[in-house]
């Protein structure tokens, strides 16, 4: 048994949660590459080391003096080191980050640091082996990443070691010049390492006990999911459900390796297991809910659309043209219904607008702000008898009104939109129905 395992950053933000990742490590002896992130708050209120390194690096670039900023950030890798009781030493690393911060090496170079020191921190602690992962994970000149070199180097370096330490969420071009993957990129290099070391499972170790069926600032006390495959992940994800980063789901995915997502202040919990296919039966019909809020439609009307060849293409090349994304076109024989992200629609509004008349001469177009979308999912409504019943009965109990519903080929979700400030309610009344109502 081989595992990968990644620590977030609120479970290395102290001394005492490095000792419990610590014990988490050598409880298990399969658990032999170890991905950290940079320490995150130790309390409410709080600052993550990585927006203190942001910070100090934009004083650099401004020429100000920014040695007060820089030593707040080494006491805190200090006082991590202390409550270790390690005979361990930054020092020549924060010499090395001052000289380059005032070369100014770049914004990426500037946030990768913080996982970098975490990194050395941790494997001294553990007595294993630091590979810097500048070394290892290689990006493109332009900017992007190169997953087939970046295996390659990770699978060759990593094939001798028995155990190691790689820090997460940067990489390096070629030449050297550090790049950082996007916020909550250390999940991507966790997957990555898996991939390199064809490990056997990916546990990803963050502050909750995996995902919950809804989002606990809406519905308190949610229940958590046990089994949820890949498919399922990104239909809750893309509605807004974040633990892991989307992107890490694609280097174990193709791989066929499964992620635990755990707790690193319950270890006891089983956490969320996220699989490619399973036989396995979801407690409830439903895997999960989730949503957001945001969106606007534009409802085309026009009599006789339906036989009006192309009619479809030219309202969509209008939003394409205007470089609007579409989230949801739900139509009818003489209207059709364009869901997007008010945001971004709101800016070219009226140009879309007058787009759209010349394009397909409507007889009347009505707009509607202020929508929320959401998603009911779960790989057991396909063999579940009305489950957009179940939908509707619940939303109208709650005198809620729908304005849309869409529900793909594949039967793994159904997607609902309702007023903004039914948002919250329709999310509870949907939980109830199907897991309150299931116990």
């Amino acid at each position: 048994m081989k595992k990968v395992v990644k620590f977030g950053g609120s479970s290395l933000a102290s001394a005492e949660q490095f000792m419990k990742v610590g014990n988490i490590i050598r409880q298990d002896e399969s658990r032999r590459y170890v991905v950290p992130s940079a320490p995150g708050k130790r309390f409410s209120g709080d600052v993550k080391v990585t927006d203190m390194l942001y910070d100090c690096y934009a004083a650099a670039v401004e020429g100000q003096n920014f040695d007060d900023k820089l030593d707040m950030i080494h006491k805190r890798y200090q006082e991590i080191i202390d409550g270790l009781n390690l005979k361990f030493s930054l020092d020549e690393d924060f010499e090395t980050i001052k000289d380059n911060f005032s070369r100014k090496a770049g914004q990426d170079y500037a946030a990768s640091r913080g996982e970098y020191l975490n990194g050395k921190i941790m494997a001294a602690y553990l007595g294993t082996e630091f590979v810097d992962a500048a070394d290892v994970v290689r990006f493109n000149d332009d900017g992007s990443f190169n997953d087939k070199v970046t295996n390659d180097l990770l699978s060759e370096r990593l094939s001798g070691l028995e155990k190691a330490v790689i820090p997460g969420f940067y990489g390096a071009k070629e030449d050297g010049t550090v790049v950082t993957f996007s916020r909550g990129g250390s999940d991507i290099s966790g997957s990555l390492v898996a991939l390199a070391v064809h490990a056997d499972l990916y546990e990803n170790w963050t502050d909750v006990s995996g995902f919950l069926i809804a989002d606990p600032r809406i519905v308190k006390n949610s229940k958590s999911i046990e089994i949820i495959t890949y498919k399922e992940l990104r239909e809750l994800s893309y509605m807004g459900a974040s633990v892991l980063h989307e992107d890490a789901i694609f280097p174990v995915r193709k791989a066929g390796i499964p992620i635990n997502i755990r707790n690193t202040n319950a270890p006891q919990d089983k956490g969320t297991l996220i699989v490619e296919s399973t036989c396995r039966q979801s407690k409830y019909t439903i895997t999960g809910i989730a949503g957001t809020d945001g969106f606007a439609a534009i409802t085309i009307e026009k009599a006789m659309m339906n036989s009006e060849i192309g009619f479809c293409r030219k309202v969509l090349q209008v939003f394409e043209d205007n470089g609007v994304s579409i989230e949801h076109m739900p139509s009818g024989i003489d209207t059709m219904t364009i869901f997007v992200h008010k945001d971004t629609f709101e800016e070219k509004e009226q140009k879309i607008l007058s787009d759209i008349n010349k394009a397909v001469h409507p007889d009347h177009i009505e707009l509607e702000s202020d929508l929320a979308l959401i998603a009911v999912v779960g790989r057991g409504m396909k063999s579940t008898r009305g489950t957009a019943g179940r939908i509707f009965s619940a939303l109208a109990h709650a005198h809620i009104n729908v304005k849309m519903i869409d529900q793909g080929s594949s039967e793994l979700n159904i997607i609902v939109g309702v007023r903004h400030e039914d948002f919250k309610n329709a999310i509870r009344a949907l939980y109830e129905i199907f897991v309150l109502t299931q116990l």
